[in-house]
């Protein structure tokens, strides 16, 4: 069985890198366009940048490889698991899990609550002192994962009940743009790119395959129409959840 895997693997790394050419190269062609005929400049350190690039490639495709045949195969082997075993229980609370973990360990989120830390220590929100930065930008970080893991919940519930997404999603975006009235200023952009960055990722393939493989084994419901929507929930969660915790703190 091994000695059939690698073959496999070798095929399907090979595509994945043909297609992580292809994806880069629109982004590859118009920067060297901008950097040459409109700026008139060579590039600077052309090797590191050729380094770099090939280096992202490789990453890409290792990644896409990865999510095929690992991240999201679990995901819907748990998923299904969890809805024959028939607990509510146990699946909301594996939901929540699942939404809390991926979203702390999401490399975008780090860097931009880092970033965005740094941003209102310089702004006078708070203390200008490395611990003071580190602390909100974990309390930040904590607060985007307990607003995913509840999305996450809200989702499967969704699913198993049968609940309309557009309705919850025109109906959080009200919420947002309402509490946007009201939020600290300083605090909704933050809070509107946090929307963004939490589904990235570690969280993006977990969540959808977790969608999919519910839908898929519940009976009446429909993968493409029931299965998706989980992280148009977990992008909406984030910027209410950091504007509530901006009325808190500023």
């Amino acid at each position: 069985m091994h000695s059939g895997l690698f073959p496999k693997l070798m095929k399907a790394l090979g595509g994945a890198l043909l297609g992580a050419c292809r994806d880069l190269a629109p982004i590859v062609i118009v920067i060297a366009i901008f950097q040459i005929l409109v700026l008139h400049q060579p590039f600077p350190e052309l090797v590191s940048v050729l380094a770099g690039l090939g280096l992202v490639i490789v990453g890409l495709a290792f990644f896409v490889v990865g999510l095929d045949i690992g991240l999201f195969p679990l995901g819907e082997t748990l998923a299904e698991e969890f809805a024959r075993k028939g607990s509510l229980f146990w699946l909301l609370l594996f939901s929540f899990a699942l939404g809390f973990g991926t979203t702390v360990a999401e490399p975008a989120l780090i860097a931009v609550t880092r970033e965005g830390a740094r941003a209102a220590a310089e702004a006078g929100l708070i203390d200008n002192t490395p611990a003071a930065v580190q602390r909100y930008a974990l309390h930040v970080r904590l607060t985007v994962a307990l607003s995913v893991g509840i999305a996450i919940v809200l989702g499967v519930l969704r699913i198993l009940r049968g609940w309309s997404l557009p309705i919850l999603i025109v109906g959080g975006y009200i919420l947002v743009m309402v509490m946007t009235l009201f939020a600290p200023k300083e605090i909704v952009g933050l809070a509107y790119d946090l929307g963004g960055v939490t589904t990235s990722t570690v969280t993006v393939p977990l969540v959808t395959a977790l969608g999919v493989g519910l839908a898929r084994t519940i009976r009446g419901r429909n993968p493409l129409t029931d299965g998706f929507g989980l992280i148009a929930l977990a992008s909406l969660t984030p910027m209410i959840f950091v504007m509530v915790l901006g009325l808190f703190v500023h």
